[in-house]
């Protein structure tokens, strides 16, 4: 009885991942146009029923893609582990860094870096689907590290800004997988090491140079006839 109620479900969940990663293969060599669903179906071996069974449309797959591609990126499990762990915050933003970076420098282009690239250089409409469910808590979770170095409120722009300027070189890595010329390339044949410890350093300069600067501004606005002044 026990095996016979869970065999179906056990068997959707293969066949769901299995069209999941034959769509991102092919998507991620065509792109979300050029592939059908007829294609998908056929690399996955299921009929185009299926497609619709499990992901609604094959705007509702690529949407699932993305999400997946992003979810291989960066794991929120990862990321909470990180955040909540002991370290020091500067040894957590650095283990953040080398997870990007060694993403960007493994090997042959895997599909999910292949399909995030290719949307980040021209964001459609599905890339919505990533800011509702993987983007918010992911980008909170980062924050809360650049609030414990920095000393500034999660929900403040200033850390807002900091959150953008540490990770997009690491995004820049990605698109660089692209083969797109230019300065990225010479970073791309840096040693992993030598690179993690470079994007640190220089994160970890920003950051302290925007700590000082809104701890100087609060104390400046705590003097009489400043801003908060009572």
């Amino acid at each position: 009885m026990r095996n016979t109620s869970r065999s179906p479900r056990t068997d959707g969940e293969a066949t769901r991942t299995r069209i999941l990663e034959a769509a991102g293969e092919l998507f991620a060599a065509q792109g979300f146009a050029e592939t059908t669903s007829k294609a998908i179906a056929a690399q996955a071996g299921v009929d185009l029923a299926s497609i619709n069974y499990h992901f609604g449309s094959r705007s509702g797959l690529y949407q699932a893609v993305l999400t997946e591609a992003h979810r291989r990126l960066v794991d929120v499990a990862d990321l909470q582990r990180l955040a909540r762990s002991p370290a020091p915050a500067a040894d957590k933003l650095s283990a953040l860094i080398d997870r990007m970076v060694r993403n960007a420098l493994s090997g042959p282009e895997k599909w999910h870096i292949s399909v995030l690239t290719a949307e980040l250089l021209a964001p459609s409409s599905h890339i919505q689907a990533l800011f509702q469910s993987e983007i918010p808590l992911k980008a909170s979770l980062v924050a809360a590290i650049l609030s414990e170095i920095t000393g500034i409120p999660e929900d403040e722009p200033a850390l807002q800004r900091c959150l953008l300027s540490v990770i997009a070189p690491c995004l820049l890595l990605q698109i660089g997988r692209r083969g797109i010329p230019g300065p990225v390339q010479t970073m791309l044949q840096m040693p992993g090491a030598v690179l993690v410890e470079h994007l640190s350093r220089f994160a970890m300069a920003g950051l302290e140079a925007v700590s000082r600067d809104y701890a100087g501004s609060i104390s400046r606005r705590r003097e009489p006839g400043g801003h908060d002044a009572s």
